[in-house]
């Protein structure tokens, strides 16, 4: 009898089906997936396609969109007339996320319907796109490239959504030119605990438009968003420079980062698959016409390899150019989630699946953690990384050494970012990340590197004792000590004290007093850093009963 069957044994009809389905999704979890979430998937995916399709082609979204508004306002009315002495929170879902954790701080809070799902306007004067928050990247990406443009920043996986990036944070390949995806955002819509909708940008409430980004829906509910749209060609031309030399690695990878003018490119990245094998891969757009046809790669097509894959390849082979599609290229990383589907589906790059099943994957993020058996979450919780952490370029390889002490996951997601220093004539730094301390000479930002682990610590894989509290904390202090930053859409282990020292929350605070002064909304640690909350709480009641 498997594990989980053993944690209730069935009193009856009902819970002897429980206890086989749950066994089945546990113990099978590819096939599971491949029978239940996959279909599942699909149908949301192709009922929200429709829905788009729907609403543009009757050009209803403007309207809408203020009775929305409005909707959402007598909802906060009706919650501030109750006075139950709840937190505000979107309705939405925690399993529906694309973070890994379930959110259990809305069991708890007001949930209020936040149905806002559209785009809006394109300006093609301006060249600016208005869309509301749980617009996503693909249907972005979809949106603007027929019409030749696209927006700086565009995270590659489909289902990220304009809310989560613009309250929380963004990041793509291209961010060594634009930063991330809120310094591309011209204006925001927010609704506020009292029930007023104020617009803000750099010109009008600007407090609140610095306060935003990374603030995680803490100051009021995202409405909508207006971002800067700029030129793009249908093809992206991607270089590939294998390197099997970890210094080198880093050098050639800032090198390529750094660069300007004509030599500049439009995308860097790097996978690192150990800690002296890394591609780096500068990229920019082309025209068809530039296109060499012998060089063409649709790395999207449902038959074609994952991409990590395809680059895994390539060492052995010197430098390679490729030709990919445009929107195959900035969603190139979702088929396989990243390569965290290979966890979930071992034969998901086999060619014979790719033919038969590719063009059906990837499962959606949020019904992979609906459908987690408490045996899985137990599983991810304790044997699973996710982390993305900010450091300085300066500090890039002594973090690679850390991640690679600490954690041994490979592949490793690399991505450089412009850190902006935001002080101008009229304010000093206002952002919830600390000031930059190296700009680059004649520049507003100093460089940094985002390193993504995602996947199974090399310890668990080799069977060895593996403390993921320990491991991470020892990560987070390091990325602390070097003036880095942990991305909060995952699990941190900071207590309040080592979470405040990370992050300058002096603006914050004062937002937070002026636009939410009755606390309507939890701040920023309590809602995404309730793993940590349950650990310090916990380590201190354990104190009390020793003393």
């Amino acid at each position: 009898m498997s594990e989980v069957s053993k944690e209730a044994k069935p009193n009856g009809i009902g819970d002897w089906i429980y206890n086989i389905a749950t066994d089945f999704a546990t113990e099978q979890r590819g096939w599971f997936v491949l029978i239940f979430v996959l279909p599942f998937s699909l149908l949301f995916d192709v009922y929200y396609s429709f829905r788009a399709w729907a609403v543009r082609k009757f050009y209803s979204a403007p309207k809408l969109h203020e009775q929305r508004v409005k909707g959402i306002q007598a909802q906060i009315k009706q919650w501030r007339e109750e006075n139950k002495g709840t937190k505000l929170c979107t309705a939405r879902g925690g399993w529906q996320s694309i973070s890994p954790s379930l959110r259990p701080y809305k069991q708890k809070a007001t949930g209020i319907s936040i149905n806002l799902y559209d785009i809006l306007e394109f300006d093609d004067v301006k060249k600016t796109i208005r869309v509301e928050p749980m617009v996503n990247m693909g249907m972005i990406s979809h949106f603007l490239i027929p019409k030749g443009y696209t927006i700086p920043v565009l995270p590659e996986m489909d289902d990220l959504t304009v809310g989560g990036l613009m309250m929380g944070v963004g990041i793509e390949t291209s961010s060594h030119k634009y930063g991330l995806f809120n310094d591309t955002v011209i204006e925001a819509e927010i609704i506020l605990a009292d029930g007023s909708v104020v617009k803000c940008s750099k010109e009008k409430n600007s407090d609140l438009f610095d306060a935003l980004p990374w603030s995680y829906g803490t100051l009021g509910f995202l409405a909508s968003v207006t971002i800067q749209c700029i030129p793009c060609k249908p093809y992206v031309r991607v270089e590939y420079i294998p390197c099997e030399n970890w210094k080198e690695s880093t050098e050639i990878f800032q090198r390529e980062c750094l660069k300007e003018g004509e030599e500049g490119h439009d995308f860097v990245e790097a996978l690192m698959y150990t800690r002296d094998k890394m591609v780096i891969m500068p990229a920019r757009f082309v025209d068809a016409s530039e296109v060499e046809s012998s060089k063409m790669n649709s790395i999207g097509l449902w038959y074609k390899p994952w991409f990590y894959k395809h680059v895994e390849g390539l060492f052995g082979g010197g430098k390679r150019v490729e030709y990919i599609p445009l929107r195959h290229y900035f969603h190139r990383h979702t088929k396989s989630i990243f390569w965290e589907l290979e966890e979930i589906i071992p034969i998901g790059n086999h060619p014979l699946f790719r033919f038969l099943f590719g063009w059906a994957v990837p499962p959606k993020v949020s019904f992979l953690k609906l459908t987690q058996t408490a045996k899985i979450r137990e599983i991810y919780e304790k044997a699973h990384v996710i982390q993305d952490m900010l450091v300085p370029f300066s500090k890039m390889d002594e973090a690679l050494d850390v991640f690679e002490k600490e954690y041994g996951i490979y592949p490793l997601w690399i991505c450089p970012y412009r850190a902006y220093d935001y002080t101008n004539a009229k304010n000093p730094h206002r952002c919830f990340l600390k000031k930059p301390k190296e700009l680059l000479p004649g520049k507003d930002y100093e460089m940094y590197v985002d390193l993504g682990a995602y996947g199974i610590p090399r310890a668990v894989k080799d069977k060895q004792p593996f403390d993921i509290v320990k491991c991470s904390r020892t990560v987070e202090k390091y990325v602390h000590d070097v003036h880095g930053f942990q991305m909060l859409y995952a699990t941190s282990y900071m207590d309040r004290d080592e979470f405040r020292q990370m992050f300058d929350h002096t603006f914050y605070d004062q937002m937070k007093k002026k636009y939410d002064p009755t606390g309507a909304f939890p701040e920023v640690y309590a809602k995404v850093c309730k793993k940590a909350m349950k650990l310090w709480d916990q380590k201190s009641s354990n104190e009390k009963k020793q003393d």
